[in-house]
């Protein structure tokens, strides 16, 4: 089984929603930030690729192409080695070359870290086991913005819940805290 690291729209604008965001929400970002931050230099001391997935939002948009709000957020570690699929929809696979990408370097275990938790990250999740991709969902390394409904602490639990154990087929995805992701390029 060869690994690679996914990071899923860590952009410097990602969180500019509507509404006042809690101060909770903005640490929980940068704490997440750091988890990545981690896992990639983990990726990088046992030549696990390192996948970035890049929203194209259109004119207007908080994630407009091209503006600083746009940038890979640039205390993850990012390379001009890595490799980097921009995408502009929820699913990283859909209208995208991720699928390729992924299976010319022989990839089949996804480790998932990324934003925003019920959209990009929450869809990507899905549709890699649906390809048949065992993934690993890291647990304290994805995030997204407080709902009307629901705060981000909320979110963030009920997916890590809902979702570890989802299966098509022979792939799973497990979910685990960030401190119990093992960066091998074969496990």
């Amino acid at each position: 089984m060869s690994k690679a690291l996914l990071i899923i729209d860590v952009q410097t604008d990602i969180l500019k929603v509507p509404g006042a965001v809690r101060p909770a929400v903005k640490e929980r970002f940068d704490q997440v930030r750091g988890r990545i931050a981690g896992l990639v230099r983990q990726a990088r001391e046992r030549d696990v690729p390192v996948v970035f997935v890049q929203h194209d939002g259109g004119p207007g948009h908080r994630l407009e192409t091209g503006t600083p709000g746009w940038e890979i957020c640039g205390d993850l570690g990012r390379t001009p080695d890595d490799i980097v699929v921009r995408k502009t929809a929820c699913d990283s696979f859909y209208g995208t070359d991720l699928q390729d990408v992924l299976s010319a370097r022989r990839i089949d275990h996804l480790v998932v870290t990324g934003l925003m938790t019920q959209y990009c990250f929450d869809t990507t999740c899905r549709r890699a086991v649906s390809l048949g991709y065992d993934v690993t969902l890291v647990a304290d390394a994805h995030t997204t913005a407080d709902t009307d409904k629901f705060t981000v602490e909320q979110i963030v639990e009920h997916h890590n819940a809902l979702l570890d154990g989802f299966d098509a087929g022979a792939a799973t995805i497990r979910v685990k805290p960030a401190s119990a992701v093992e960066m091998r390029p074969e496990a």
